[in-house]
């Protein structure tokens, strides 16, 4: 496994108890970082702190609500010191179902989770990465948010939503020192399957040329780029890791 140089950084990363953000944390771990894991699911957060090796902490948070993310953040840097990394990780799928057909309840929640979270998690952590002059955030956003992906409207929608979020937010802090980008990756075999039809499952994975899955791994070792100092020129980036599926 090749080595980013974290050492001495602080690291949050929302949704960190499993899957996708958890793969990140380890990553971070083993290159030297200091992790504080945001997740809302208590029972999952203990059994990751407990299975991850190295500095990592956790906090019980509801990343979409305002005032519990500030908190969470004021709590990072009085513990930490500082917050050198942000990965706004968590997200859901929601359900599968035409647009015409698609709950209004349902796609309000899947833009608050996938989306509004990311804002309000930039919006709290970037001030202080602002003053200490350093900084990477690193948004997980999706091919779905390039594509779209049909029966599928509000998770593509919250996708692009975080494309559009990395890109202003990228240059608004351009001169500041903090960098800002994100990654969009096809499908990996998660947790969040289970929020999926199989029909869907089947269709994401006929489009990727590669013929399968991108695994978490691969998507840690991305981010962890984008988090490090090695990242120095890119900021308001859309990084693909989608198997060839990407056209632009």
């Amino acid at each position: 496994m090749n080595q980013y140089d974290l050492n001495n950084r602080v690291a949050v990363v929302t949704g960190g108890a499993q899957g996708i953000g958890l793969a990140i944390a380890r990553r971070m771990l083993a290159s030297g970082a200091t992790v504080r894991l945001w997740d809302s699911d208590e029972k999952a957060l203990a059994a990751a702190l407990a299975a991850l090796p190295g500095p990592a902490s956790g906090t019980a948070v509801d990343v979409t609500d305002a005032a519990g993310v500030a908190a969470a953040t004021e709590a990072a840097v009085r513990d930490l010191g500082k917050v050198d990394v942000l990965v706004n990780n968590a997200g859901i799928a929601g359900m599968n179902a035409p647009t015409v057909a698609y709950p209004v309840e349902e796609w309000e929640r899947v833009l608050r989770v996938n989306l509004t979270s990311q804002f309000l998690a930039c919006r709290a952590v970037a001030p202080h990465m602002v003053r200490q002059k350093y900084g990477r955030i690193v948004n997980i956003a999706s091919i779905a948010g390039k594509e779209g992906n049909p029966n599928a409207v509000a998770y593509s929608a919250s996708k692009a939503g975080v494309i559009a979020l990395t890109k202003s937010l990228g240059k608004e802090l351009a001169k500041a020192g903090v960098l800002v980008n994100c990654v969009t990756p096809a499908a990996a075999k998660t947790a969040i399957f289970d929020q999926m039809t199989e029909e869907h499952i089947q269709y994401m994975l006929a489009k990727i040329p590669m013929g399968r899955f991108v695994l978490v791994e691969e998507i840690a070792a991305l981010v962890c780029f984008l988090a490090s100092e090695d990242c120095a020129f890119s900021t308001g980036g859309v990084f693909d890791i989608s198997g060839g599926r990407a056209t632009y």
